[in-house]
């Protein structure tokens, strides 16, 4: 977890650190920092409770306070000051770098308070760093980072300032957390095709965090994708590629699919390195549509000469003449083709043919093949082939595509087979084996 988050979670916490529950007789506030709704007093009315609390809460020792606080919530465990021990609780395990104890702490308060912003706040970016590291969990902890998040800002609606902060505390510690909040509804959304509520969300994270390469990132993918995307995108981009140079490809990439070619490219990097924020009126001319590419396409060369990825690009340009044009004149004929090996057989191989697909290791060529290889002989995933084949059939869904070549012979590429070993030629001397 980023320092800044946990600054911010433990001064969110350090109110219920510092308040001191009044003994009956006494009227002290409560903290409140993360309770939504109307403030009141908390007054413990055992003596006995009241000091087990103050003990804890004064432990400096922060194994110690943590034992402490558990064991007062497990005698106690309907006090007044159940949610206020719990924040105490959240902040020492966090102090102690113990991750487990924390989040399943936040979990305990949400149960005492559901509006609790602290704990809220912290499970939301806990389940969004956790899908951002991947694994087969990611997407379902990135919806509940989204859910968490969007709780957060309704909670946020009717949160009281707490008893000791000011104005200008309460409203910088409340943007925190719409900022933490924001952030993981717009990413959720993202991954859920929710693309306005994405840029929304995003875009006010930006402008909150502007120097944050990551948020500057999602919100240009919000704008990027689209379909069509919006020109906005290639501002972003080119915002996050201007710090993150390994972007630059995927940005270049982008305006090129927009705009038809690069030029104007390298000055839209310079704008974006320097301005803090999307200009006023900014725009991008567009690239004429897909299908006005693929009639230009033809005009400049036959079928038969278009590479693989042209050919993609026509048939999925949605100009239905165009596609006409290429699929007669090269299906059923044998064509030689350079691909990447996606998967691997005897029988058959998946293939990528176009660099996109290349990219992203996304078989576009199925290749059934006219003789079976031998089981040492069948190429590994990423080997460039050469491939011979004839077109049969073709799937053009959406970004889906992909074309069945019959008749396959793999010409370059295959792994050697394994040669005999040769016998010395007559006359010649073995090697002396030296001792």
């Amino acid at each position: 977890m980023k320092k800044s988050l946990i600054m911010l979670f433990l001064a969110a916490a350090t109110l219920a650190a510092q308040a001191q529950a009044a003994p009956a007789g006494q009227q002290q506030p409560a903290s409140g920092t993360a309770a939504a709704g109307e403030q009141h007093k908390k007054i413990i009315q055992d003596p006995n409770e009241y000091n087990a609390y103050v003990a804890a809460v004064n432990t400096t020792q922060l194994t110690q306070k943590a034992q402490m606080m558990e064991s007062y919530l497990a005698t106690y465990p309907n006090s007044v000051m159940k949610e206020d021990a719990l924040e105490v609780l959240l902040k020492t395990y966090q102090q102690l770098n113990n991750a487990p104890q924390t989040k399943a702490t936040a979990q305990r308060l949400l149960q005492v308070n559901p509006n609790n912003l602290t704990a809220l706040a912290l499970l939301s970016y806990l389940d969004r760093a956790q899908a951002q590291a991947g694994g087969a969990d990611a997407a379902a902890s990135l919806q509940e980072a989204g859910q968490l998040g969007a709780r957060g800002l309704q909670a946020l609606k009717t949160a009281s300032k707490p008893e000791g902060y000011s104005d200008e505390q309460w409203n910088s510690v409340k943007s925190s957390f719409r900022v933490i909040f924001l952030a993981s509804v717009g990413h959720s959304a993202l991954q859920s095709k929710d693309y306005v509520t994405a840029q929304n969300s995003l875009k006010e994270v930006v402008a909150a965090q502007p120097n944050d390469v990551n948020s500057i990132y999602l919100l240009a993918l919000a704008y990027l994708s689209p379909k069509p995307p919006v020109v906005d995108g290639l501002f972003w981009i080119a915002k996050a590629a201007s710090s993150a140079p390994q972007l630059v490809p995927y940005a270049k990439n982008q305006y090129i699919r927009y705009h038809g070619s690069e030029e104007g490219f390298d000055q839209l990097m310079a704008q974006a390195k320097t301005a803090p924020t999307i200009p006023a009126g900014f725009t991008v001319t567009p690239a004429p549509s897909a299908a006005d590419q693929a009639a230009e396409l033809l005009k400049k060369s036959s079928p038969e000469k278009l590479s693989f990825a042209e050919w993609q690009f026509i048939l999925t340009s949605g100009n239905k003449q165009a596609s006409e044009q290429v699929w007669t004149a090269i299906k059923g004929k044998p064509v030689q083709l350079v691909a990447v090996v996606i998967q691997g057989g005897r029988d058959s191989l998946k293939l990528a043919g176009s660099a996109d697909d290349i990219e992203a290791k996304r078989a576009d060529i199925n290749l059934t093949l006219k003789e079976p290889l031998a089981a040492a002989r069948v190429p590994k995933p990423g080997t460039q082939v050469i491939i011979q084949g004839v077109p049969k059939d073709y799937i053009a869904e959406g970004d889906n595509f992909s074309m069945n070549f019959a008749d396959g012979m793999v010409l370059k590429g295959l792994p050697e087979a394994n040669a005999p070993a040769k016998k010395p030629a007559a006359g010649t001397r073995k090697p002396t084996r030296l001792e």
